[in-house]
């Protein structure tokens, strides 16, 4: 990720656990938070234009198998397991979503929470740039 954009990640990481639902919904990126089952607990206004799907269709239910199987891989899913059982995570990688609407190459990172003792997903464009403007709020397609 280039450096201009990890500072502000870091940033947003740091606050996240404190924000509610409306200041989720400003941030610039995909936002998904998970407990250590891979439910979704949030899914931010950003994430769900990404992948066209309201949030309260997306709140509740397992990630990894109900919103978005293509991530129960070694490279996504096992990572998340492997930091929820140290808890201790924090890592970014490339992935492609292959949406029917939108597929998507993007970088994630994972974040395990010790406040929350969740997991937070950030999704990013390919070279970590935000998804949307806060003017704009829109995604456009790579």
């Amino acid at each position: 990720m280039p450096n201009r954009y990890t500072q502000q990640i870091d940033e947003v990481l740091e606050a996240v656990d404190t924000m509610n639902t409306d200041e989720l919904d400003r941030l610039p990126y995909g936002m998904i938070q998970l407990d250590a089952s891979g439910r979704i607990l949030n899914y931010n206004a950003v994430e769900s234009k990404l992948a066209s799907l309201r949030k309260e269709d997306a709140i509740g239910k397992q990630f990894f198998t109900e919103i978005a199987p293509c991530t129960r891989v070694q490279e996504f899913y096992g990572r998340f397991k492997e930091g929820v059982i140290r808890e201790a995570l924090d890592t970014s990688f490339h992935f492609h979503f292959a949406f029917k609407q939108n597929p998507r190459d993007v970088t994630v990172r994972l974040l395990y929470s010790r406040r929350s003792r969740t997991v937070w997903v950030l999704i990013s464009d390919h070279d970590g740039k935000p998804l949307a403007t806060t003017e704009s709020e829109t995604i456009t397609p790579r």
